[in-house]
């Protein structure tokens, strides 16, 4: 059965408002912004303020925050570790813009919701990259090595007593921690960017989902029960526009999260230390993460699990967990003193991975006037506000570093069409998971598997 995720049915159990009424009738826009996540609402408000004339309206098929902005797991982690891939693709100095930008947004989010008074449960306590087996020792070596010598690295190496204290788990060793990271409440975040969207001025309308989009001397994009004619259209669906635009159909590939969240369980999570909030974060392909919550709760999510075909949103990206059994017996083998604490909700969300691992921008081709961003590949809670940045200074048509970036060329790389890609896909994980498993019980893994698992690098994988 379908489900709210758990971030955004607790921030809507606070939120007195009730939901937004669809649109109806035609309406006339200078922007129109297609998706009220994080994308759409930190463009929409970065546009308003600096053009308050502006009138700008936000359709949303469901609530605010209902797709991968409510869903996710709220650590608020930056591109610093990809800094290899990032010079790989777009050179030096723009490699270190980005890395910079990342750091920086973790600090402009939570000025922002301080100046707003958005309680997001924001934690600034770092995020801690760890080896949970032997076999993942040194994985972050040459990043940060290169990291160091251009002067750029805020990442600080741990010994094993130090790592394990802040990871909460003995299985944890040979850590880098850096400050510019934390956690946060995804669906309270979203729902104060609404908030603050609309008291500057936006008109959001809830359950109106676009049914078509057309473009003339203007673009008029229709829902089921009205139509805006504006200005300019900017497409923030992040999962969904694969399947809604097929020309986007190779750019990316659907993975999904699969999240649990146990019940409140404060004493232990101070005990283990990671009251503080910091955002932890394994070092195999497809990562274990985990962080708390204010209130002790812990959260806990691995990525990878299901793959769809033909980028389908299919319903058990909106459902509890396939995995939630799988789940909970990481979590005992991470935390034993967690191992029998009672579980409040498992979720799933879809990924939409990259075959580069970032996010691209552009106008949607064929067109003059609409324009796109999206392939946040798992790490967009930051890297939405960049985008944010991105489509509101390409709407406003400024010359800046964001509208020269190579971010805003489209797609830089492919998937193969399907069913090769999906076939392919499966493969590889299935690879994946067989060498990890291996690496956990310290065996060496098949040399078939560890090629087939490389192939990983050339589909976003981290550095």
């Amino acid at each position: 059965m379908s489900q709210k995720p758990y971030w955004l049915a607790a921030a809507l159990a606070v939120d007195a408002n009730p939901p937004l009424p669809p649109l109806h009738g035609k309406l006339a826009a200078d922007i129109c912004i297609i998706g009220g996540g994080f994308t759409g609402l930190w463009t929409a408000i970065m546009c308003k303020q600096a053009r308050p004339d502006w009138h700008i309206v936000v359709l949303e098929k469901a609530r605010c925050g209902s797709g991968a902005s409510g869903r996710n797991g709220g650590c608020m982690l930056t591109w610093s570790t990809k800094y290899l891939s990032l010079r790989r693709l777009y050179g030096e100095a723009e490699a270190l813009r980005l890395v910079s930008a990342s750091e920086q947004a973790v600090f402009d989010i939570a000025g922002f919701c301080q100046q707003h008074g958005i309680d997001a449960e924001i934690r600034l306590g770092g995020a801690l990259y760890a080896a949970s087996n032997p076999a993942q020792r040194g994985t972050l070596s040459s990043v940060l090595s290169a990291l160091d010598k251009v002067g750029r690295n805020r990442w600080q190496p741990l010994d094993t007593a130090a790592t394990q204290a802040l990871a909460g788990s003995a299985l944890m060793h040979d850590g880098a921690y850096s400050e510019a990271a934390g956690s946060l409440q995804p669906g309270k975040l979203v729902r104060g960017l609404l908030r603050v969207a609309r008291t500057l001025g936006v008109e959001v309308y809830e359950h109106s989902a676009m049914t078509r989009l057309q473009e003339d001397r203007q673009v008029f994009v229709h829902t089921a029960t009205g139509q805006v004619q504006a200005d300019q259209v900017v497409l923030a669906l992040n999962a969904d526009m694969a399947r809604q635009f097929p020309v986007f159909a190779n750019s990316v590939l659907l993975v999904s999260s699969d999240m649990i969240i146990t019940e409140p369980q404060p004493d232990i999570v101070e005990q283990l230390g990671l009251a503080r909030g910091q955002a932890v974060c394994d070092l195999r392909t497809f990562v274990h993460y985990w962080r708390s919550t204010p209130d002790g709760r812990l959260m806990l999510g691995k990525g990878g699990n299901r793959i769809a075909f033909g980028n389908q949103m299919h319903a058990y990206f909106d459902r509890p967990s396939a995995y939630c059994g799988q789940l909970q017996q990481v979590l005992g083998r991470f935390f034993p003193a967690l191992s029998a604490a009672p579980i409040t909700q498992s979720w799933t969300g879809a990924s939409d991975r990259s075959a580069t691992g970032f996010p691209f921008f552009g106008k949607l081709p064929g067109h003059q006037r609409v324009l796109y961003g999206f392939g946040y590949s798992g790490n967009g809670v930051v890297q939405c506000h960049l985008g944010g940045k991105i489509l509101s200074s390409l709407l406003l048509e400024q010359d800046n570093p964001w509208t020269r970036s190579r971010l805003v060329q489209g797609p830089l790389a492919q998937f193969p069409p399907e069913p090769l890609r999906w076939g392919g896909a499966m493969l590889v994980r299935g690879a994946i998971r067989r060498v990890e498993n291996a690496q956990d019980h310290q065996r060496t893994p098949y040399k078939l598997d560890q090629k087939l698992a490389a192939l990983a690098s050339m589909a976003g994988k981290a550095d």
